[in-house]
């Protein structure tokens, strides 16, 4: 069995299965067959917005 190559991923594309997944309309293993992705990537990519916000303060809340 020959390996697959490694696919970099593009931040639009991850966004767009992220956003489909927290739709919750498919399951992970559904949206990972229709994007070809592992479901693990798309539960990863589903949370990374939210610890990066978590992390990042509102750019309305800094004082001067």
């Amino acid at each position: 069995m020959t390996r697959r190559p490694r696919r970099n991923h593009t931040a639009a594309f991850k966004a767009k299965v992220a956003l489909a997944a927290l739709k919750g309309d498919k399951t992970l293993a559904e949206l990972a067959q229709q994007f070809d992705v592992h479901p693990n990537q798309i539960a990863d990519w589903k949370t990374r917005p939210v610890s990066l916000a978590k992390r990042r303060p509102s750019s309305g809340s800094r004082s001067m």
